[in-house]
């Protein structure tokens, strides 16, 4: 299951209900991923980093969209 990761500029015109979908795909590839590191079946260490940092990305958005949806 490989995401495609999008710009933070693509995912801020996503909705919060896709955004939210998008990140429980990435919990459960970094879970996935763990599972692969420990078993020692991880081909590359990068793609871990790069989930996580997929994952922040999507979640600042979330609080962004949150924090303008509570303003007004």
């Amino acid at each position: 299951m490989e995401i495609a990761m999008a710009t933070a500029k693509e995912l801020k015109e996503l909705s919060a209900e896709d955004l939210q979908r998008r990140a429980t795909e990435l919990r459960d590839t970094l879970f996935q991923d763990q599972l692969k590191r420990r078993t020692g079946s991880l081909d590359s260490p990068a793609e871990r980093t790069q989930h996580r940092r997929d994952l922040a990305r999507v979640l600042t958005v979330l609080t962004q969209k949150a924090k303008a949806a509570k303003q007004g």
